[in-house]
């Protein structure tokens, strides 16, 4: 296999940048056309149209109504070529990103993503997760390439709940882990090749900065401001871990967060918090030393990602439903396969029902 590493062509992160976007998207064209939920308008709104008319530029910015569906892209794709825009920018959580992701696709233009929170680190990738009308998964749809540029502002990111950025911990927690099985099993990763020693080296950054700035962040953005470890937070949780998480490789920690979707109990719980756990399993999956595993659980005790099923909302254990997410997380196709050793659902059982008491 050739070795491959994707990533955005240009990645700002700094408190304000927002008000520079007009100046950052100019490079691109001269006909933005932004989407934005409800919430997201209310608070930008002003800071773009500003920054743009500096730059002698004026931007249609349409509402967002919540969900990335088939209809709700079709509907922002004809206003965009409409007023032939030739550029299109998201700004928002996931949903808002991957829609406009999605209509910068299909009309062949360049795509700027500005998230407002880190709680994922989807903004990076070269994907975006498509839902019905209703709001019940679909589809992926995956695209040639990663966005042309994400803009990260720090300070309207630091205003968003704490709870928001820890979870874009437990997700990018599990980073390193993943790249490091799937560099052992030497299966493919989702850039389509090899991982490359860049790209590892971004994922094993990924959970230093975790460890040495995590809790310094959510002390700070629980106080509503940015420091040098919320700074250093964000990037971990958008572009150390986006790159690492797409161009290393995906390996226990996502499939069984999959499997976890299987419990009602935990439907409640934000994406990063079930990886979290999911991370816990896969240490323990492949035998991983106990220092490392105690680790991994004192950081999430300091930042408050849960550590056992009970801290889940799973009250009683249930075997015969934890057997389910087992068999789930190891469904045809899984990542958890890209483990360097074969895996079953028995194997994950007992993985889940120790890392419980472990992490308890």
């Amino acid at each position: 296999m050739d070795k491959i590493i994707i990533s955005p062509s240009k990645y700002i992160q700094g408190e304000g940048a927002l008000g520079n976007i007009g100046k950052y998207v100019s490079t691109f064209g001269c006909k933005p056309f932004a989407i934005a939920d409800d919430f997201v308008m209310a608070l930008t709104q002003d800071t773009v149209c500003t920054s743009f008319a500096a730059n002698e530029m004026s931007v249609q910015m349409e509402r967002f109504n919540g969900e990335c569906s088939r209809p709700e892209i079709e509907r922002l794709l004809a206003l965009a070529e409409g007023i032939e825009a030739d550029v299109i920018i998201g700004i928002g959580g996931g949903k808002t990103l991957d829609t406009a992701k999605a209509i910068a696709f299909y009309a062949k233009r360049p795509v700027v993503v500005v998230p407002t929170i880190a709680s994922t680190d989807a903004p990076t990738s070269a994907l975006a997760v498509i839902y019905t009308p209703e709001g019940e998964f679909a589809e992926y749809l995956l695209f040639p390439s990663n966005p042309n540029m994400v803009i990260m502002d720090t300070a309207i990111i630091a205003k968003a709940p704490a709870r928001l950025l820890v979870a874009g911990m437990g997700d990018a927690l599990s980073t390193w882990f993943e790249a490091r099985a799937n560099m052992t099993s030497g299966k493919a990763t989702m850039a389509g090749g090899a991982p490359t020693r860049s790209a590892q080296a971004l994922a094993k950054l990924c959970y230093e900065t975790l460890l040495a700035d995590g809790l310094k962040a959510k002390v700070a953005v629980e106080n509503g401001v940015s420091t040098k470890a919320v700074e250093n937070i964000i990037e971990a949780n958008t572009y150390l871990s986006g790159i690492g998480f797409e161009s290393s490789g995906l390996a226990g920690a996502h499939a069984i967060h999959n499997g976890l979707t299987k419990l009602e109990e935990c439907h409640h719980l934000l994406h990063g918090e079930k990886v979290a756990f999911g991370t816990l399993v896969q240490l323990v999956l492949e035998n991983a030393d106990y220092e490392e595993i105690q680790t991994v659980i004192g950081f999430c005790r300091s930042v408050g990602l849960p550590t056992n099923l009970h801290q889940m909302g799973v009250e009683e254990l249930d075997n015969d439903k934890l057997m389910e997410v087992a068999e789930a997380s190891c469904a045809e196709g899984e990542t958890i396969h890209n483990m360097p050793f074969p895996v079953t659902a028995e194997k994950v059982f007992a993985a889940i029902l120790t890392a419980h008491q472990l992490g308890k």
